[in-house]
């Protein structure tokens, strides 16, 4: 059971992703592969070559590179984080634009929600796990 999300005014197919606190809305739309984060270009916005692939690796999975546009607002967490939950948003936003991509990017793993999280601090630690230092004197 697959959700397909249109957007009632110009029918742009919608998808929101998730990772660590970073959320992203992202719209796709058929164009000539324009990809827009924050009102920023993806090289602009993403300066790191990994976090470019994970983005553009979901386009490639299913050849659509320069076929379709992409319009994304993120928030939250750091660029890592906001790359993770792009890439996710984009494939449920690819599974709205036309449903038998789905299987293609399942096997890529472009629909699966990395639940990870950042583990809370404990009460009489200095972090999560970290004790205070011991002095002998």
């Amino acid at each position: 059971m697959t959700l397909v999300k249109k957007d009632k005014i110009n029918g742009d197919a919608l998808g929101t992703g998730r990772r660590k606190s970073s959320v992203a809305r992202v719209r796709v739309r058929a164009g000539e592969g324009k990809i827009t984060i924050n009102r920023k270009p993806l090289n602009e916005y993403f300066v790191n070559d990994q976090d470019q692939a994970a983005i553009t690796a979901a386009l490639a999975a299913v050849e659509l590179t320069d076929k379709l546009d992409v319009v994304v607002r993120v928030t939250g967490g750091g660029l890592t984080g906001q790359s993770g939950a792009v890439r996710m948003g984009l494939g449920r936003a690819l599974v709205s634009y036309d449903e038998s991509l789905h299987d293609a990017l399942r096997d890529g793993g472009f629909l699966t929600r990395d639940s990870r999280m950042k583990e809370r601090k404990k009460p009489g630690l200095r972090g999560a796990r970290r004790g205070v230092q011991f002095s002998k004197r």
